[in-house]
C-alpha cells in the first residue's frame, strides 16, 4: 500500500504534467492563431545633411511666404573660384588641371580658359607626357601646352583684360605672369602654390615679376568647403 508521502509526491508530478500540457495546448493554440507581427515601420525619412547652406539632393521646402532672402549663398569670390575650377575640368591632361577665370570689376566674368593645346591641334596627336623615356622635350607636353591664364586673358570677350581680376586655381608661372602684366591685369586671386620639381625658380619670378608690376596677388580664403553640383530637376 503506498504511503502518503509517495501519494503526495504522486499528485505532484501529475499537476506538474497537467500544467505541462496545458501549456503546450496553450502554445500551439497562440501559434496557430496569433495574428501575424507587423515589420517595423522604416525610420522616417531625412533629407541629408545641409551643405553650404542647401541640401545635397533638393533643398528643403522654403515658406513661400517668406520675404527675406535664403541663407548660404555663395559669395562672389567662391562663385569665381568654383567656375575656375569647374573650367579645369575640361582640361585632357592627364597630370595636371588648371582653370582660370576673368573677371571685370563690376563681377561681370569676362573670359575662361583651361590648359590645353592651341585650337586646330589634335589632343590625340600631341604628347601629353611629362617626362620622356629618351630624353627628348618634343615628347612632352610642355613645348605645346597653353597655360588656363593665357586661354582666359585670349578668350576674353571684352576690348581689353586692362583692370580685371583673374582668379586662377594655381599660382601662375613665370611666362603666364608676363601675359598677365602685358595684358593689364590688376589682382590675381590664386587657389593653390604648387612648386614641383626643380621649378621654384619659376615661382619666384613670377612673384617678382607681378610685384614690380604692381600687379595685387592674394590667395584665396574660401568660405565653403565644396560647392556640390547636381543634375537633378528642382523641387517646385
Amino acid at each position: 500500500m503506498a504511503s502518503t508521502r509517495d501519494l503526495a509526491i504522486a499528485s505532484i508530478s501529475a499537476a506538474a504534467g497537467a500544467v505541462a500540457a496545458a501549456a503546450a495546448v496553450l502554445y500551439s493554440y497562440t501559434a496557430t492563431n496569433a495574428k501575424p507581427q507587423k515589420p517595423a515601420p522604416p525610420p522616417p525619412f531625412t533629407e541629408p545633411l545641409p551643405v553650404n547652406g542647401c541640401a545635397a539632393r533638393h533643398p528643403p521646402a522654403q515658406d513661400p511666404f517668406k520675404t527675406t532672402k535664403r541663407e548660404g549663398f555663395i559669395s562672389w569670390d567662391d562663385y569665381f573660384m568654383a567656375i575656375a575650377f569647374l573650367s579645369a575640368e575640361r582640361s585632357k591632361d592627364p597630370n595636371r588641371q588648371v582653370g582660370a577665370c576673368l573677371v571685370s570689376q563690376e563681377g561681370i566674368i569676362l573670359g575662361i580658359g583651361y590648359n590645353g593645346f592651341p585650337r586646330g591641334c589634335s589632343d590625340d596627336k600631341l604628347p601629353w607626357a611629362k617626362k620622356s623615356a629618351r630624353g627628348d622635350p618634343l615628347e612632352t607636353k610642355y613645348p605645346y601646352v597653353v597655360h588656363a591664364e593665357v586661354n582666359a586673358i585670349l578668350n576674353t570677350n571684352h576690348a581689353s583684360a586692362a583692370g580685371q581680376k583673374l582668379y586662377v586655381t594655381m599660382f601662375p608661372c613665370n611666362e603666364c605672369a608676363k601675359i598677365i602684366i602685358q595684358s593689364g591685369v590688376s589682382e590675381v586671386i590664386y587657389f593653390v602654390e604648387k612648386r614641383i620639381d626643380n621649378s621654384d625658380h619659376v615661382y619666384v619670378a613670377s612673384h617678382n615679376l607681378l610685384s614690380m608690376a604692381g600687379v595685387k596677388v592674394r590667395k584665396h580664403q574660401p568660405q565653403m568647403a565644396q560647392i556640390p553640383i547636381n543634375f537633378q530637376e528642382p523641387r517646385v
